[in-house]
């Protein structure tokens, strides 16, 4: 069975665990994590080992980033990289009541929880969270470290740019583009394209906080 270190002590990686343990996939060596008040302890039985640093001690290892926010995981996975973790050994979990089809393709670092469907043509990058009744129809492409909270739902040739964040619920007409590090709030119902970096909420969704560039008048 393949070792795995879960990073981050977090409620996600609470999932993860609970996961995996059901799945029999991985055989969890323990969870590493900066806070060092945490070292020592265990998470659902699983133990603290220490910093993520350590994960260099565990070659034999698979990692997965469980920490909520895109960017945090984007920050881990940058900090991994510069001390050599290397990109392939980034383990993807998959719930196993979550079917792939063929035409479909998760990319390394991935967690996809319970009931997430996938239909056709879809594309998930690299560190993508989606938790648990995330629907994905034709031809979506999610991109690297996005998060996709409870219950979101995402039509037809949808686009969900780099750590982009869409709240339990939220849905996003066929066609739209959700930007990166953008952020949309539960429940919202996204009707037109949400430019990079802004907030957005409502039935329609409208926008809350715009860019930095959208502020400045340079839209």
């Amino acid at each position: 069975m393949t070792e795995l270190l879960l990073m981050g002590a977090s409620g996600l990686a609470r999932e993860v665990l609970a996961c995996v343990r059901e799945e029999g996939q991985f055989d969890v060596v323990g969870v590493l994590d900066d806070d060092e008040s945490k070292a020592g302890t265990d998470l659902d039985g699983a133990p603290i080992l220490g910093p993520a640093s350590l994960a260099l001690r565990y070659p034999g290892a698979r990692a997965v980033v469980c920490i909520g926010p895109g960017a945090g995981r984007e920050r881990v996975v940058a900090r991994l990289a510069g001390l050599g973790f290397p990109a392939h050994r980034f383990a993807t979990v998959v719930d196993r009541s979550v079917r792939v089809p063929y035409c479909c393709d998760v990319g390394p670092g991935s967690i996809l929880l319970g009931n997430v469907t996938l239909t056709a043509g879809i594309t998930v990058g690299s560190h993508v969270v989606m938790m648990p009744g995330v629907t994905l129809t034709h031809d979506v492409v999610v991109e690297d470290f996005a998060t996709l909270a409870a219950g979101v739902s995402l039509g037809g040739g949808v686009r969900v740019g780099r750590a982009a964040y869409l709240g339990m619920n939220s849905s996003v007409r066929e066609a739209r583009t959700v930007g990166a590090g953008s952020r949309v709030g539960m429940g919202a119902a996204v009707l037109v394209d949400v430019p990079d970096g802004e907030i957005w909420a409502g039935v329609p969704a409208r926008v809350l906080e715009p860019s930095a560039a959208a502020a400045g008048g340079v839209r």
